[in-house]
């Protein structure tokens, strides 16, 4: 059972930002005022994020950039130290940390995510990633398997293995096809003994299976609201009919959010159209398209705009009124949240703060904070 916090708040659609630590955040654009990944930046991002009572802040783990002009996501703050700096200057929000299983020994990883949860006081989350680009696994001089299936199967021996250093009390043994251990412990313990609310991505049947047997939360690509219905009732079928379990489903959005939806249209175009580095954006969907599930292969040449704009992902590009019906019709169709991305973070997000969460509010799609 995780602990009650703001991820599990029943009748809530959540909010949080995504790739804040990266360099370019989600937006694959050369304008100058495109997101600068600094630890300044980040710490007055998650307070600001803080006080707007957004539910979550959740990183990418990019260990090297896509190149083009701007290379982009080549700055980055590794997301376990940025978390954890993070727990320790808000109050409210949940951070999460975004780690690849196979970078990291899972007691370690253990023993820091229990630290984390210390920090915090409940408020720290995991995303974990079973691998997909190819050229980080080889910088590590790691081999990526070419199933999929043994990508999560690996997955899964690594977070079971982290769980049952948190639940064991005395030194305990390990020996599967993965990872073997002897008289493992595991100091200090979860704050409040609770599990910290787990989350991964992915729109694969191996990676939603992964996620219904392990994690509270999946993140999957919206397409289409139709498609997406389907999904979100998929997977939770699964993990009711398969795991006796609950799972909830976030996708994730770009934002471009002005007065009128003019301003909106013509900004999104400058940035993502005339100012695209398109070098970054091929080489970005040319990796995804050979090692990675999160989008249909057959959709992944259409979609170069969005990849441009915001890494694929569901665009809501208005005026506060287009925007907050957007989010109605995800919530309508069943996700509980969704993470946002801007241009430039700190530029933007007070003025979606100001507009779009009030409307929200009064639409029920949100409770207060």
């Amino acid at each position: 059972m995780i602990s009650s916090h703001s991820m599990i708040r029943p009748g809530h659609f959540k909010l949080g930002l995504f790739s804040p630590n990266c360099s370019g955040g989600m937006a694959i654009t050369s304008v100058d005022e495109r997101w600068q990944a600094t630890w300044e930046n980040n710490l007055e991002l998650g307070i600001l994020a803080d006080n707007l009572g957004l539910e979550f802040l959740l990183p990418i783990a990019r260990w090297a950039g896509y190149g083009g002009k701007t290379d982009f996501q080549g700055d980055s703050l590794e997301t376990i130290t940025w978390a954890t700096g993070l727990l320790s200057k808000t109050n409210r929000i949940n951070i999460f940390a975004t780690a690849h299983s196979a970078f990291f020994h899972p007691l370690v990883a253990a023993k820091q995510f229990a630290t984390m949860t210390q920090i915090g006081k409940g408020r720290f989350g995991l995303n974990v990633v079973c691998g997909w680009n190819k050229p980080e696994y080889d910088m590590f001089g790691i081999q990526l398997s070419d199933s999929h299936d043994e990508r999560y199967e690996y997955g899964k021996s690594w977070f079971s293995l982290i769980k049952k250093a948190w639940e064991e009390k005395v030194p305990f043994s390990w020996d599967d096809k993965y990872f073997k251990v002897q008289d493992a412990v595991c100091s200090p313990g979860l704050y409040g003994d609770t599990l910290p609310p787990v989350m991964s991505a992915g729109s694969s049947p191996q990676g939603q299976k992964f996620a219904a047997e392990n994690c509270d939360f999946l993140f999957t690509v919206l397409l289409d609201l139709e498609s997406g219905k389907q999904i979100v009732k998929n997977v939770k079928d699964i993990g009711r009919c398969v795991y006796n379990r609950n799972i909830d489903l976030f996708t994730t959005t770009y934002v471009v959010c002005r007065p009128t939806m003019k301003e909106a249209r013509d900004y999104h175009h400058y940035y993502a159209s005339e100012n695209a580095d398109s070098e970054a954006v091929d080489r970005l969907m040319s990796l995804m398209g050979m090692h990675a599930h999160s989008f249909p292969r057959d959709q992944i040449d259409s979609l170069k705009l969005h990849f441009a704009a915001g890494h694929g992902v569901y665009p809501l590009v208005g005026d506060p009124d287009f925007i907050c019906g957007e989010i109605e019709k995800i919530a309508a169709s069943g996700f509980s949240g969704a993470s946002l991305a801007f241009v430039d973070y700190l530029a933007e997000l007070p003025f979606f703060g100001d507009e779009v969460l009030p409307r929200l509010v009064a639409k029920g799609i949100r409770l207060k904070t």
